[in-house]
């Protein structure tokens, strides 16, 4: 917990909002980035990063990364000798993520344009994938791109699953009800 609290005061909410929104940074609430896309609520990014488990030197795979806060606290996480893949499907949240990351000079993280699968499977397999976005179902196709022994934590309608896929391969879920996020696309 001490290193996610860290990342949070490497990092302030404030610094990945648009100018108009700033003065909202210290709200527990989900703000508008536009584009119908939104910064997640603090406590509840504070426990996905809890359940995730991030560990130094790890290659990491944020999905929906918006205005870039989740890939700043995520490459804080896994330090220098870790990288983050950070993937959105808007184009101009990609770009409005990217810079906001770039004022930080954070080196570790890149980001790029989602495709037409889920996640980034030419730079897979991940350690670890935070998804930030509601999927309707769990998709396969981010499962794979998981390394045996790597964690994915992703909201699935009303709740957020932690996935495993132990070292022989075995799926495993975890639920925590009773969130909201926007559609995952």
């Amino acid at each position: 917990m001490d290193r996610i609290n860290q990342a949070f005061e490497e990092y302030p909410r404030e610094d990945f909002l648009p100018e108009d929104k700033k003065s909202a940074a210290n709200y527990d609430a989900p703000i508008p980035i536009g584009y119908n896309q939104t910064n997640s609520q603090p406590t509840t990014v504070t426990r996905m990063l809890i359940w995730l488990d991030v560990q130094p030197g790890q290659k990491i795979l944020d999905v929906g990364s918006g205005s870039g806060w989740t890939t700043a606290l995520l490459s804080y996480l896994v330090g220098n000798q870790g990288e983050v893949y950070a993937v959105e499907k808007v184009p101009e949240l990609v770009e409005f993520g990217r810079e906001n990351c770039e004022k930080q000079q954070i080196e570790n993280a890149s980001f790029h344009q989602a495709g037409d699968v889920f996640g980034l499977p030419s730079h897979a397999p991940y350690d670890r994938i935070l998804v930030s976005a509601a999927a309707s179902d769990l998709p396969d196709e981010l499962v794979r791109q998981l390394t045996l022994g790597g964690r994915m934590v992703i909201p699935v309608q009303n709740s957020i699953l932690a996935v495993d896929k132990s070292p022989e391969g075995t799926i495993t879920v975890v639920e925590y009800a009773g969130y909201a996020f926007v559609p995952l696309i």
